[in-house]
């Protein structure tokens, strides 16, 4: 480069020696004059049209240059290319960066110095409540008025994950953990735990309620057998076979509870479907009705209607889980129906599918009990339940058992006028000749 300065140097002094031998060395002055002053108004162009394309958009072309200015311009722009590349790869590794911290389960917010908003994904603005547009550059405990959230950032402790419960949005609980980084940085991950709260809260629940319930009956047990031992001289055989039948009673309903508590934890662990057959529904359901007379003994009136159409009578399933499960809707019916009422079990077909119903006119269920009437040991009237032998399983069974056969249980009921317990399946599963026809 410096090489080509010297020529063009060289270029004008020469022409300067010929023009002063032939003009003399005025000419030859002017000659060097002309010369210097084209060389600067050259470099001065160049300089003119380097700066304007420093101006103009990144990638643009540079100018053709000449001499010393190509090499200077094919300089700049292996540089340039070199610049651009670079930031297409730096400009696509925060796209792929962004797009999965945006696809990420857990919400993402990156706070600068002075807790104030960076960046966050989709998934915190659902959790904080902020928009990304809008908020960005906020103070986040000006927007995240959560005392605790507030607390925990100014505390400056992050060794411990943070539990928020959010006053916000009810039901939603959050776990957050803050991860320091760079000049005064954080990066505030948040995990949704409502469900897993939830799924805790159950487990405790269940924990108290299998305690509770087997107490009660053990108490009852111990209580007699403890007073036959004491005094069994003092009471005469009457009284001793009374004080074992409720003692048998007693044991026999901790039996039907530990029963129902296997029961439903197989149902709940997945375990293996049973070996399905095509049932004879008119049989089931007339089976039923005979045991729910025998269990109401000539309290209520129980009739049963069946529809006995062709591709009606006959449901793809295991017998054993229906049994049960239909079973448990008619005893229900049976427990909440005061003496004289009517029960009706009917089965009915549909271009929609079967429907197996138990229809009362008991006591009936306020609205607000129905959402909750399938969870594990939910009662409406606990004395009620436990006076006619009920664990509190029953219906949490017989929801688990339909959706096994892919069917639905359907609750309406009217507080004073009676419920309507109902179990739906698919049209798939009527008329089926055998299991290997099941779609």
């Amino acid at each position: 480069m410096w090489w080509q300065a010297v020529r063009m140097l060289g270029l004008v002094a020469l022409l300067a020696l010929v023009v002063g031998a032939l003009g003399g060395k005025v000419a030859a002055l002017g000659t060097v004059f002309v010369g210097i002053v084209a060389m600067l108004v050259y470099q001065l162009l160049n300089l003119h049209r380097l700066v304007e394309w420093t101006y103009a958009p990144v990638g643009s072309s540079l100018p053709p240059g000449v001499g010393i200015w190509a090499h200077i311009y094919y300089d700049l722009d292996r540089r340039s290319r070199t610049s651009v590349d670079l930031r297409e790869r730096l400009t696509s590794a925060l796209d792929r960066f962004h797009e999965a911290s945006q696809a990420m389960p857990d919400g993402v917010l990156y706070l600068a110095a002075s807790n104030r908003i960076e960046w966050l994904n989709r998934k915190a603005e659902q959790h904080f409540g902020i928009d990304s547009r809008r908020d960005h550059g906020a103070l986040v405990t000006t927007l995240v008025r959560e005392p605790e959230f507030v607390h925990f950032l100014q505390a400056g402790d992050f060794t411990e994950p943070l539990v928020l419960h959010s006053t916000r949005r009810a039901g939603l609980t959050l776990l957050l953990q803050v991860v320091p980084f760079g000049d005064d940085q954080k990066m505030v991950v948040s995990r949704d735990v409502s469900q897993l709260e939830k799924l805790e809260t159950m487990r405790r629940d269940f924990i108290a309620n299998v305690s509770h319930e087997l107490r009660t009956p053990l108490t009852v047990v111990t209580g007699f057998l403890e007073t036959l031992i004491e005094g069994r001289d003092d009471f005469s055989p009457e009284d001793v076979t009374n004080f074992l039948q409720l003692a048998l009673d007693q044991s026999l309903r901790m039996q039907t509870l530990i029963e129902d508590l296997l029961t439903l934890s197989a149902l709940e662990t997945g375990a293996p479907a049973p070996v399905e057959e095509c049932v004879d529904v008119a049989d089931l359901v007339h089976s039923i009705a005979e045991d729910t007379r025998l269990l109401s003994n000539g309290r209520h009136e129980i009739d049963a209607g069946i529809d006995a159409r062709p591709g009606c009578a006959r449901l793809l399933g295991n017998a054993k889980e229906l049994r049960s499960a239909f079973a448990n809707l008619a005893s229900n019916a049976v427990r909440y129906t005061p003496a004289g009422g009517h029960i009706r079990l009917s089965w009915t077909c549909s271009e929609g599918g079967g429907e197996f119903a138990v229809e009362d006119d008991g006591i009936g269920i306020a609205a607000e009990d129905i959402p909750r009437l399938t969870e594990r040991f939910y009662r409406v009237d606990r004395g009620r339940s436990r006076e006619t032998g009920g664990t509190g399983l029953g219906l949490a069974i017989v929801k688990h058992i339909l959706s096994r056969h892919q069917a639905e249980l359907r609750i309406a009921s009217e507080l004073g006028k009676g419920s309507r317990f109902s179990a739906r399946f698919p049209a798939a599963r009527l008329g089926q000749a055998n299991p290997a026809a099941r779609s």
